[in-house]
């Protein structure tokens, strides 16, 4: 369903756009790591929430690209913060995976998406080492690299791939860790890639069955959730389901959302 006034398809192409250019921003610094360049980076919620000095000028990069493009429209990003707007806000994750970036390991993208009164219309998620765009537009479907995706339906909670992530706190990943080791014995296997937006594709692509997780940011999900939703998955953001937790993201194939959620209920969601 379209919202009035928003040409959802138009944003869409803004977000690709703006979020590709960020993505060889962050590619260029991330060879530099490999070749031994250094970079800054220091800590948010806890000492293992890192954030770099990339993930600061990208964000600041993405910022300046979209006052030339959509001047009017406000801007949310998770470094440099911000407000939704009466009309459309676009909501930054510079570089979403940003232990994976410092590390090395190439999974982690740029996501940005066009949300309007707090639901995403629009948005794209793109890796900067293997180049792969996911979009979507609201009503209009999501894609990989021009390909039309679907999510998959697993017939049984035990042939179910479950992708999950875990908190920068220590007390809550202990509670976290219960669960998942309880999901464990109900499931194929458990997945932890390490990027919420990418996880959230994953689950659109039918790279995996269903993703679960709590405590996400806007900027973590706004994106990765419409791509996964526009596929056909069912997904719970945070606020939607206190049963599964306040907080949790839950995207899944239509096939075994319900039963899935049933044993994530039983399994502890809400109280981790």
């Amino acid at each position: 369903m379209s919202v009035v006034g928003v040409d959802e398809r138009a944003l869409k192409d803004i977000a690709e756009l703006v979020a590709g250019d960020a993505a060889e921003l962050v590619l260029s610094a991330w060879k530099g790591i490999q070749e031994g360049r250094s970079v800054e980076f220091g800590t948010k919620s806890a000492d293992t929430d890192v954030v770099t000095a990339v993930d600061h000028e990208s964000e600041r990069f993405v910022r300046a690209r979209l006052a030339e493009l959509r001047p009017s429209d406000a801007v949310l990003g998770e470094e440099a913060g911000g407000a939704a707007g009466d009309g459309v806000t676009w909501v930054i994750d510079p570089i979403d995976g940003t232990v994976n970036f410092l590390y090395g390991l190439p999974w982690f993208a740029v996501s940005l998406a066009a949300q309007v009164g707090g639901v995403s219309v629009a948005g794209a998620v793109v890796e900067p080492v293997s180049g792969r765009r996911w979009t979507a537009a609201r009503g209009h479907g999501s894609f990989l690299d021009g390909r039309r995706l679907s999510v998959t339906g697993p017939s049984r909670l035990d042939l179910t791939l479950l992708g999950t992530g875990f908190a920068y706190r220590q007390e809550r990943r202990v509670r976290q860790a219960r669960f998942a080791a309880d999901m464990l014995g109900r499931v194929r296997d458990i997945r932890r890639p390490g990027a919420a937006s990418l996880e959230l594709c994953s689950v659109a692509a039918g790279w995996t069955d269903a993703y679960i997780e709590h405590g996400l940011g806007r900027w973590d999900w706004a994106a990765g959730a419409l791509v996964a939703s526009e596929a056909g998955a069912f997904v719970s953001l945070p606020g939607e389901d206190v049963a599964l937790g306040a907080d949790a993201t839950y995207a899944a194939a239509p096939s075994i959302a319900p039963a899935l959620r049933e044993a994530m209920v039983e399994a502890g969601a809400g109280s981790v």
